[in-house]
């Protein structure tokens, strides 16, 4: 099991370190960690955030567990050799082009999330967010009209194929949870999101099994904050998934708190391969502190063993271990209390 370990910039290496224990802990056969510079670290030491050095690894690798990437004192750099192009570009070279975040408010944090106690409580659902497409990758540029303005414009664009092959990711996701799949789009205006919703019906006829309804995405963020329960896997494009998943971290109290998993169609002896990440940042304003969450870029570890390893009782241990932790009152400052990274991640193992 050849595992690639790319920590980051920020809090990345604290809470990946975190990580790493807790994966130790569970005494896996045949686990192989190797690490890899990416960001801003790499930019310093190799002149590039993405070096041709993790390039290697990160093939070589039946997964990647990635930290954070992003760094203050690299804004001046061009565009192509800032830290976040790590991360796209590891997207790009694996070609992973489904981003799985699931949102679930852990018992006894209901009090912390901006919604009511009993709204939030109802909230365990997952976003399949499209990775590739989009406007984010669409043809972009700064032209200047006949009269004299300038006009930005980006192209937002899909293929059937690409929508097809996302939907086929929500479709097998959903048949493992309650079996009911929301589309979200804006079919009502926009031709790319008209071609989205016919191309999921169609790709709906091969799972009979699985409730399939539809939903603008300004009712979509609507519904999120009104009635979160009633959604279990959601579909949706770049830049609705984006938006959108960024809204439910909210809506469960910390983004401190998620996980994501991205995924391609890449097969390994294991299962699928892919690259696992907390959503959140690289938080340089309390790097090194020892103050970050590492719940987070846990419960990424546990998508890892789900996903690309086929290991669901590991996985499920890691989940139980951190409900456990914050159960006995191990919470971090983004979660109102006052445990640091360290002692956080000793009580996840501990409760391993």
């Amino acid at each position: 099991m050849k595992i690639a370990v790319f920590a980051g910039d920020g809090i990345g290496p604290e809470v990946v370190h975190e990580a790493v224990r807790v994966l130790e802990k569970l005494d896996l056969p045949g686990m192989e960690l190797i690490e890899g510079d990416v960001g801003g670290a790499a930019w310093r030491k190799h002149g590039h955030p993405l070096p041709q050095a993790t390039i290697d690894i990160a093939h070589a690798a039946d997964a990647i567990l990635f930290g954070s990437v992003g760094d203050f004192d690299c804004d001046h750099l061009e565009r192509h050799l800032r830290p976040e192009q790590a991360i796209l570009g590891l997207r790009k070279e694996l070609t992973l082009f489904a981003n799985l975040r699931p949102a679930t408010v852990f018992k006894g944090l209901e009090d912390l999330t901006t919604l009511r106690a009993e709204v939030a409580s109802q909230i365990d659902l997952l976003i399949v967010r499209e990775l590739n497409g989009d406007v984010y990758f669409g043809e972009k540029g700064v032209r200047t009209l006949d009269d004299g303005r300038r006009q930005g414009w980006d192209m937002m664009s899909y293929a059937e194929d690409e929508v097809r092959r996302i939907a086929h990711v929500a479709f097998r996701a959903a048949q493992g949870r309650q079996g009911r799949l929301c589309s979200v789009d804006k079919a009502n205006v926009l031709e790319t999101s008209q071609l989205w919703r016919d191309v999921v019906i169609e790709v709906a006829a091969e799972y009979p099994d699985v409730e399939l309804s539809h939903m603008y995405v300004d009712n979509a963020a609507m519904q999120l904050v009104k009635n979160p329960g009633q959604f279990d896997v959601v579909v949706t494009g770049n830049l609705f998934g984006d938006i959108l998943s960024d809204q439910a971290s909210m809506c469960v109290g910390s983004i401190g708190l998620l996980a994501s998993a991205s995924l391609g169609e890449t097969q390994t002896q294991y299962g699928t391969k892919g690259l696992y990440e907390p959503i959140h940042g690289s938080a340089p304003d309390i790097a090194g502190q020892g103050k970050a969450n590492p719940m987070a870029q846990i419960l990424s570890a546990a998508m890892m063993l789900r996903h690309s390893f086929g290991l669901e009782e590991q996985a499920a241990r890691i989940e139980k271990a951190v409900a456990t932790a914050l159960a006995n009152g191990v919470k971090g400052g983004d979660l109102g209390g006052s445990a640091g990274t360290r002692e956080i991640g000793d009580a996840v193992v501990s409760a391993l």
